[in-house]
Formats: structure tokens, C-alpha cells, sequence
């Protein structure tokens, strides 16, 4: 089994664009470059690319973050994909900035683009790309999650989110390849 679609979550709109919650959005625009075409029957942001000699979907819904199942339920009826061929790439509050995690399958987290997701496959068995973001009580701000996620990062976390999302990219073609364990060690190594 290997990855047919990569799903980035994030809001659309220019006011969204540099937030914490657009990490998903960040990692797609670099794959995608300027490819990405707007689609009205997967309200979504969509282009086909190859990586690692393999067709694969690239999408941004368009429905904002806690509609975003919508797009890719549609996209995975539509061409037949089904969730253990789903990367879904989103902001994550649990890891520090600069650090990123793949995993399949489990629980949303309270993150309701992944809560979206799940009811619109039927199923958590997809995999997920979480980029760090912080958490605003780890990192000592007096902010609520809500707000925190809707701010652009602080001048001194962009590089890290930036580096974990490069790391990201990287792995991608072992994840078409459907060597998933070591795209896994990959990512989750971090050079000294």
C-alpha cells in the first residue's frame, strides 16, 4: 500500500494564509509549486503530480478547517482511494515547533479538520503528518488554543515549523514508495 493523496489542512483566504493552522497548506504549496488548480467539485485547491514515478493527488480544501472531510471524502469516492492511501498533513499543538511526526490511524485529538476527516471516510486508519506548532501553555503564552493556531508563529518558530516541513517533503517520495517504517525513522531523526 502506498500514498495516492496528500491532503494539507489549513483555512482558505489571505487573512489565514501566514497561520499556525495553514502548516498543512505550507507543506502542499511546496510539493505542488504553482500547479494547484481551483476545483468547484471537491471545493478544493487540487493538482496531479508525480513523485517517485507515481500519479498522486495533491489537495487544499477550500471549506475551511472543520469542513475539510467534505473535500476529501469527495476526492477518495471519486477516484477510489481509500483511507490507508490518505496523508493528511495538519498543524499539531502536542509537538514542539521544529518537529514533525507520522503516524496512522487514532484519535483526532481535538483537531476538528481530523474529526472532519474521520466521519466523512468512516474510518481513523488514514495517515497523518503533524507538523509542531507548540502549544501556547508550553510555550509560555497567555493566549486560548483557538487564538494561538489563527496567529502567525513568532519570528524565532518559523525556521523550526519551516524545517520540519522541509523534513516532510523529504519523505514523501519513500511514503509513495510505501516505505512507510522508514520514512517514519527518517522524520522522526533529527541530525545534531
Amino acid at each position: 500500500m502506498s500514498i495516492k493523496l496528500i491532503v494539507g489542512l489549513g483555512n482558505p483566504g489571505p487573512e489565514y494564509e501566514q497561520t499556525r493552522h495553514n502548516a498543512g497548506f505550507w507543506l502542499i504549496d511546496q510539493l505542488a509549486g504553482s500547479s494547484l488548480q481551483r476545483d468547484k467539485n471537491f471545493n478544493a485547491l487540487i493538482a496531479k503530480t508525480r513523485i517517485a514515478g507515481e500519479e498522486v493527488w495533491l489537495l487544499e480544501p477550500q471549506t475551511f478547517m472543520n469542513r475539510s472531510g467534505q473535500s476529501v471524502g469527495a476526492i477518495c469516492r471519486f477516484y477510489k482511494i481509500t483511507p490507508e492511501q490518505v496523508l493528511v498533513v495538519h498543524d499539531e499543538l502536542d509537538i514542539a515547533p521544529g518537529l514533525a511526526k507520522l503516524k496512522k490511524g487514532g484519535s483526532s485529538g481535538g483537531h476538528n479538520g481530523l474529526k472532519d476527516i474521520t466521519a466523512a471516510l468512516g474510518t481513523q486508519d488514514y495517515w497523518r503528518m503533524r507538523i509542531g506548532i507548540g502549544h501556547p501553555r508550553t510555550l509560555n503564552l497567555q493566549q486560548g488554543v483557538a487564538d494561538f493556531v489563527l496567529h502567525r508563529p513568532r519570528k524565532e518558530e518559523q525556521p523550526l515549523i519551516d524545517e520540519s516541513i522541509e523534513r516532510g517533503v523529504d519523505i514523501i517520495p519513500m511514503l509513495i514508495k510505501g516505505e512507510f517504517a522508514d520514512a517514519m525513522t527518517k522524520l522522526h531523526t533529527i541530525a545534531k
